[in-house]
């Protein structure tokens, strides 16, 4: 065993592992990586296929992001946030508004995607007590199998019981309502085609009547939900489940009419994970490519939602460092503005918050998602995803394959005819992402769903590469 997988084995605490199996083979170590290439200790190179835990937007080792850390690193590494300002943060505030759009003007910056969730829970709180009263009790609704951070305020607004019913002591209450998950929706009366379950969908929006029944009894108990929760488009944990077109709008203006605020956790699909259409064709290439910057850097501006908070994280450096991010209105904003001694400051923040270098790389990393050229490379590199996924539909363990813009889910199911699902104990995912390994490509499954979300730069063979890879490796471990 490789001395680095030694000391990995003899020290390292994995997250969301059993350490248990971990313990019994030798760990893959990267060491070097380029593009949507890794490289480990033997020398073998894997493909990127879920960009390193879907952070990283432009490839390993991007020139102009490591030019733009190193220049400030010959100027500061970090200072504090905490009574001082400083220059790369500055400008990275002012960029992530304009990104957002119209009315989120201000920035709270913090270090992950749980952290981002966990400021805007408690801005998205003590707002709602100011403006309702100090004894209103805020209240969250959010969606099933939802997932948010494992923070106690993001763990508190998520439900897979799964990965959270450990900590149910720790946790305050909060409420969850149906998601729109066609393909295992108990209202959608069409029978199992070899398409996307959103396509062929038979039922009459029977999830958005649910959400509407959740609010209005909530604001008939006489304390309407202080926020709404929800990643727009699809749900990364929950097993990439997209949402229907229209759903977001629907259940956004439900929310709106009793009062809530809306939080938007973009942490996994902010800066262009969405794409630039639901579908690609030929001649959405050639709108991108006249006019890029009608391209919507955000799910919430792609589906024209206008939320309160607009939570980023994973993406924001370009999976360099870690850094996130909370944009929220002025009003919320003004709420937290007294005088010294009446106390209203946001009592809230982090060591690392508004960190130089992490803000330089980001600034980077921004920059190149807006050039015309980058636009139509993500544009083309969709419309090629959507092309390749489906030649894995001959294959009987496929169930659903669904595509949000450079994010993919492959469902694996014991019989396509009846959805029938394997047994979680059954590690079909974890099986068929090993097989993937021995052929080179990386990704990490969500269950029984098989996650493909590419680095920006991997090309047109490279994702020929790992689509073959999957389908071997389907073919291999359900012969």
């Amino acid at each position: 065993m490789n001395p680095l997988a030694q000391l990995d084995h003899a020290h390292v605490w994995h997250p969301f592992t059993q350490m248990r199996d971990w313990l019994r083979r030798e760990p893959v170590v990267i060491v070097g990586g380029r593009g949507a290439v890794l490289r480990d200790t033997h020398g073998r190179e894997y493909l990127d296929a879920n960009a390193s835990i879907w952070t990283n937007l432009h490839g390993h080792r991007h020139p102009k992001i490591n030019a733009a850390i190193a220049r400030q690193l010959n100027k500061i590494a970090h200072s504090s946030a905490l009574g001082l300002a400083n220059e790369p943060a500055s400008h990275l505030a002012a960029r992530l508004a304009q990104a957002a759009g119209p009315g989120l003007d201000k920035v709270f910056f913090s270090d992950d995607g749980s952290t981002t969730i966990e400021a805007a829970l408690k801005l998205a709180y003590e707002f709602t007590r100011r403006t309702r009263g100090p004894a209103t009790r805020p209240k969250f609704l959010s969606l099933a199998g939802a997932y948010h951070g494992d923070t106690v305020g993001a763990v508190s607004v998520g439900h897979i019981d799964l990965f959270h019913r450990a900590y149910g002591g720790l946790l305050f209450a909060t409420d969850k309502v149906m998601a729109p998950y066609c393909y295992r929706c108990p209202f959608n009366r069409a029978k199992p085609e070899r398409q996307d379950a959103r396509a062929y969908r038979q039922c009459a929006w029977e999830c958005v009547g649910l959400v509407e029944k959740k609010f209005s009894a909530q604001t008939k108990k006489g304390n309407p939900y202080a926020g709404f929760v929800f990643e727009p488009l699809m749900q990364g944990s929950a097993g990439m489940v997209p949402q229907p077109s229209g759903w977001l709008r629907q259940v956004t203006d439900i929310a709106r009419s009793h009062g809530a605020l809306l939080i938007a956790d973009e942490v996994m699909t902010g800066f262009g994970r969405t794409g630039v259409a639901d579908q690609v064709d030929n001649q959405t290439l050639a709108t991108v490519t006249a006019k890029p910057d009608d391209v919507r850097l955000f799910a919430c501006r792609r589906s024209g939602v206008r939320p309160d908070f607009l939570c980023v994280a994973k993406g924001l450096t370009g999976g360099y460092l870690p850094m996130a991010a909370t944009l929220t209105t002025k009003k919320i904003f003004n709420a937290f503005l007294g005088e010294y001694e009446e106390f209203k400051s946001f009592f809230h923040g982090h060591s690392f918050t508004a960190n130089q270098l992490g803000s330089a790389a980001a600034l980077a990393s921004l920059e190149l998602l807006a050039g015309r050229a980058a636009v139509q490379r993500r544009a083309q590199l969709q419309q090629h995803l959507q092309a390749e996924l489906q030649t894995l539909w001959p294959l009987p363990p496929i169930g659903d394959i669904r595509q949000v813009g450079l994010v993919a889910g492959v469902e694996l199911v014991r019989d396509w005819r009846t959805r029938k699902p394997f047994d979680l104990r059954e590690r079909a995912g974890i099986r068929v992402c090993e097989a993937m390994a021995k052929r080179g490509v990386l990704t990490r499954p969500v269950g029984n769903v098989i996650v493909l979300m590419p680095p920006y730069c991997t090309t047109r063979v490279q994702l020929r590469k790992i689509i073959s890879a999957l389908h071997a490796a389907v073919a291999e471990c359900f012969r």
